[in-house]
């Protein structure tokens, strides 16, 4: 017989799992939801004292009750952080750990990192301390989105999440977890909810970046699934999330795979053959320069992310946006391409600040014509386009935007942040704007497009889409088909005939 271990996300108890537990159960399965203490259940209330580490031994205890020899333990959000404090205290009782939609918390870290809410975020996080003067009050009704997508949880379920919620005991997310090294070696299975904005290709992209946090997510005893829902599946599907769960405890799932010797997807070559053009580093930025004597216009290529710190090769080594740099000089414009700091959610503001600051040293450089300049946004850093959007000064002759994020997905916790492209545009005035849709973009990715081009449609903004049905996202080191060759021809060509103009 398998036993699950089921712990819930903050505010919630073992009630949120009834409907799973009732199938697995159906299965053959034994089943233990958590209600860890202050978080519902009379028998045991938080007290002042209410810790990560209370939590701890409340997993631990139900572990220790169960018959069979291992038990698989499931840990939603915030409860991935007790989980793993109590696996390293039972490593030879677990049989693998299961995240549901849930971070990967590294020895130290607090689940404040993880908080969905950022305003909320921020008060946990700050040095001075948690001063709500108690527990963590769980949202509103209408409030549930700010913690993580609610994507297809009924509305009668969303009534009863918001009506059992409990308190949260800030001490659960303020004391940093202690993770023992016998968990790194456990089989471990990621559940990923897709409306959240996760994603196994977006694993693979991490993955393959090179972050050594990350290294161990290519073990052949870590498995991956994807869940088309929010944050919220043991509601919104609980027989689809039961099934995967028992298919978790059999080790089956997705495989994440390198080939030896093949380069991640990132670092493949460019797909257009580019003529090399003289190339000159100055601090975070990079100039490609078209060997003209007159100032010219100029592109700044801006990243997406986020991107891990210790990441290598930086961006700006990146052959696609090298090769867009290249192309953009070899057409006598200054390409550029800046490293910004973008290594977290949370740190739009800075990566904004960065790109401000390569953006006014490129302009102040005498082989740029600085009242000439285009800015480019890819993927993730399209949400740092937002500034530019809302308040366009009179230099900027044009923003291009490819596969972007156009406004932040439901679990980055930036919902009341200037970042939201999709609203900026609609003060963005005449600014014409370049964006490059991919027809196999990721759902969630692609729905901050539409909302983006149907507020644009509003405003009569001026933008133009240049479509690739066929490609998928960062296509440009990945598809080498004509179709996709055209679209970066078209779109780049367009960009420099707003400069030009």
């Amino acid at each position: 017989m398998t036993a699950f271990v089921l712990v819930s996300d903050i505010f919630t108890g073992g009630w949120i799992w009834d409907e799973v537990a009732g199938r697995l159960r159906e299965a053959g399965a034994q089943v233990c939801p958590a209600t860890p203490t202050g978080l519902g259940d009379s028998r045991a209330p938080a007290g002042p004292d209410t810790d990560l580490e209370t939590h701890v031994r409340d997993v631990v205890r139900l572990i220790d009750g169960v018959k069979e020899p291992q038990v698989v333990l499931v840990g939603h959000g915030y409860g991935v952080h007790p989980v793993l404090g109590a696996a390293g205290l039972r490593p030879e009782r677990v049989s693998r750990i299961v995240f549901v939609d849930a971070g990967m918390p590294q020895d130290g870290d607090t689940a404040a990192k993880l908080v969905a809410d950022q305003a909320v975020r921020e008060r946990l996080l700050d040095p001075a301390g948690w001063t709500g003067g108690g527990p963590l009050s769980p949202p509103p009704l209408n409030g549930w989105q700010r913690w993580g997508s609610t994507e297809g949880v009924p509305a009668d379920a969303l009534e009863r999440l918001s009506r059992l919620a409990a308190p949260q005991p800030v001490g659960t997310l303020t004391q940093p977890l202690r993770l023992a090294e016998e968990v790194s070696r456990l089989p471990m299975t990621g559940v990923l909810c897709t409306a959240s904005g996760a994603s196994i290709e977006g694993v693979e992209m991490l993955v393959g970046f090179g972050d050594p946090r990350l290294q161990a997510l290519t073990d052949p005893r870590v498995t991956f699934f994807e869940l088309g829902t929010g944050h919220w599946p043991m509601l919104s599907c609980p027989e689809e999330l039961a099934g995967v769960l028992l298919r978790a405890a059999a080790g089956e799932g997705h495989r994440l795979t390198a080939k030896p010797g093949e380069p991640p997807a990132h670092l493949r070559p460019f797909l257009l053959d580019v003529p090399g053009q003289r190339r000159e580093r100055v601090g975070r930025v990079d100039l490609h320069l078209p060997g003209t004597e007159e100032p010219r216009p100029a592109v700044v290529f801006v990243h997406g992310g986020p991107v891990p710190a210790d990441a290598r090769p930086t961006p700006r080594d990146w052959p696609a946006l090298v090769g867009y740099a290249q192309y953009v000089a070899s057409l006598g414009t200054v390409g550029v391409t800046v490293d910004h700091r973008l290594h977290d959610l949370a740190d739009y503001a800075r990566a904004a600040e960065d790109v401000a600051d390569a953006v006014e040293a490129v302009r102040a450089d005498p082989r740029v014509d600085g009242e000439r300049v285009a800015l480019w946004f890819f993927s993730g850093g399209g949400l740092l386009s937002a500034d530019w959007l809302a308040a366009p000064p009179p230099w900027l002759r044009c923003l291009a935007a490819t596969y972007p994020v156009l406004a932040p997905l439901p679990n980055w916790g930036l919902a009341d942040s200037r970042f939201r492209p999709a609203e900026a545009v609609r003060t963005a005035g005449r600014l014409p704007v370049v964006v490059t849709r991919v027809g196999l973009e990721r759902p969630e990715i692609a729905a901050t497009v539409e909302e983006f081009l149907d507020a644009a449609g509003d405003c009569g903004a001026a933008v133009e889409v240049v479509d690739l049905p066929t490609g998928r996202h960062a296509f440009e080191t990945t598809d080498r088909s004509e179709e996709a060759r055209r679209a970066v021809d078209l779109a780049v060509r367009s960009v420099l005939g707003h400069l030009e103009g």
